[in-house]
């Protein structure tokens, strides 16, 4: 079998790749019957130099590949028929910018197989970026706040040269003694931003202790799970089986911690129709104390009502004015400093990178040499080599249509 990196051909550029030079290496090591070949590229974090050094061949022609792994999705005119593909789709959810993208696949007689798709037999994601989204989105958190308060100022993360050197400019951090930041999410996204938070040596408290306790002495902050931001309509429990199967009847319960929070990281994973965490009233009433959101998840016009667009790495701050529910200058007098950039590991490449293969190479491409026992690469493909969708995916067929 013979794999192929791809040259990421998605505008703006992403830096990303699935295996970096040495995890390459410890492929070729663990499958003598592999070959893997590079094409090359001017912007990967990893240059054409460092996969050469390690013996890879740099190949501009890949159709001799029997996989091709890349980050984003593919431009139709670089995609080669007759091949199977690993990348970001993003077209699972029926988003109406990549139908095209899709069509190519089926026209093509391609297998794609998404990485989002990718899970165990318990449902459960097997790959993403979310962890280094967390890490970065939480440091950008912070980097805001210094540029706010004008107490200190933070490198960018795309200009660290690794998360070693965004660990450092840490250091510069300072909060005010009754400082509160909550933060909603439990999975890999909000694990990331967790990291940040205990490298600031931030102390964290129990939800009802964020709203019921006074911390005047030391920074702290809450993580709050789905139970604690919503809450039934009716007034009876939240049962999570019931809320997860079917939202309506539920509400928001975030305004008693927006009371006492002065930051808000926004790691949760949020599905349209389900209620919004705070609303754009929610966000003029005099309870509301939060001035600083540093939307990880980053649904436009959805859950977080001052996100009213994505930022980018090279601008990624802006401002919400609540009274008037429009973009303002950062630091305006009364409005929400927003952080809302929407390819966050792409500011850290090489760290985000290595962390993706590690759990590619774990979870992932043993089942290209094993006869995939658990369907985890079946599952995830949206498309197969005979031009048709899987039977997984056969939802999709109206919207290719």
């Amino acid at each position: 079998m013979k794999f192929g990196i791809i040259r990421e051909g998605k505008n703006p550029p992403d830096k990303r790749v699935p295996l970096s030079p040495q995890q390459c290496l410890q492929l070729l090591n663990q499958y003598p019957n592999l070959e893997i070949a590079v094409q090359p590229s001017p912007i990967r974090c990893f240059p054409d130099a460092e996969y050469a050094e390690a013996g890879l061949n740099l190949q501009e022609d890949l159709s001799d590949c029997d996989v091709l792994l890349g980050v984003k999705e593919v431009p139709v005119a670089m995609l080669i028929p007759n091949k199977s593909y690993l990348f970001f789709s993003h077209t699972y959810k029926k988003q109406a910018y990549n139908r095209d993208l899709l069509r190519a696949i089926l026209d093509k007689k391609i297998r794609l197989i998404d990485y989002e798709m990718l899970k165990d037999p318990g449902g459960k994601r097997l790959l993403g970026f979310g962890r280094y989204a967390g890490i970065v989105g939480a440091y950008n958190g912070f980097r805001a706040f210094g540029k706010l308060s004008g107490e200190f100022e933070l490198k960018a993360a795309h200009e660290c040269k690794d998360r070693r050197e965004l660990e450092q400019e840490l250091v510069k951090v300072h909060l005010p003694q009754n400082f509160r930041i909550a933060l909603t999410g439990a999975g890999k996204v909000a694990g990331g931003a967790m990291e940040i938070l205990s490298a600031l040596k931030i102390t964290q408290v129990y939800p009802d202790e964020f709203i019921r306790e006074d911390f005047n002495k030391e920074a702290v902050f809450t993580q709050l799970n789905v139970q604690d931001y919503f809450k039934r309509e009716d007034g009876k429990a939240f049962t999570r089986k019931d809320f997860y199967q079917d939202s309506k009847g539920y509400e928001s319960n975030f305004l008693p911690f927006a009371e006492h929070a002065d930051m808000y990281i926004a790691c949760h994973y949020w599905s349209e129709g389900s209620p919004l965490i705070f609303s754009r009233a929610d966000a003029r009433d005099p309870r509301f104390k939060i001035n600083l959101v540093a939307d990880i998840s980053c649904d436009i016009d959805g859950p977080v009502a001052s996100t009213i667009r994505p930022s980018t790495i090279a601008d990624p701050f802006y401002a919400y004015d609540p009274q008037s529910e429009k973009e303002v200058a950062f630091g305006t007098s009364g409005s929400i400093a927003v952080s809302a950039v929407d390819n966050l590991p792409g500011e850290l490449p090489r760290d985000a990178s290595e962390d993706f293969g590690n759990e590619l190479i774990k979870n992932i491409i043993p089942n290209f040499f094993n006869g995939d026992p658990q369907g985890i690469l079946a599952k995830a493909s949206e498309t197969e080599l005979n031009g048709k969708l899987s039977s997984y995916f056969a939802y999709l067929k109206d919207y290719v249509a």
